[in-house]
């Protein structure tokens, strides 16, 4: 509970959401990038497609095992 009130407390002294959680939206997409291209060998226009379909298999990674689990759950 202590930290639920600190965070309620510092989200709620915070004027530009945006600009305090861009730091870790952009290290979870060069995430992305560096599983596409580690080697910086790629041209631009691979190096736009490739990571994106990365991001696209983890967010439906991560949908296909909810739905498994939300099965799991439903039959117990």
């Amino acid at each position: 509970m202590r930290g639920a009130i600190g965070a309620h407390k510092s989200w709620g002294h915070t004027e530009d959401r945006t600009a305090r959680t861009e730091p870790a939206r952009k290290a979870f997409d060069d995430r992305f990038d560096q599983q596409a291209d580690p080697d910086r060998v790629l041209t631009a226009e691979e190096r736009a497609k490739k990571p994106a379909s990365l991001r696209k298999e983890y967010f439906t990674r991560l949908a296909f095992e909810s739905a498994k689990a939300r099965r799991r759950k439903a039959g117990a």
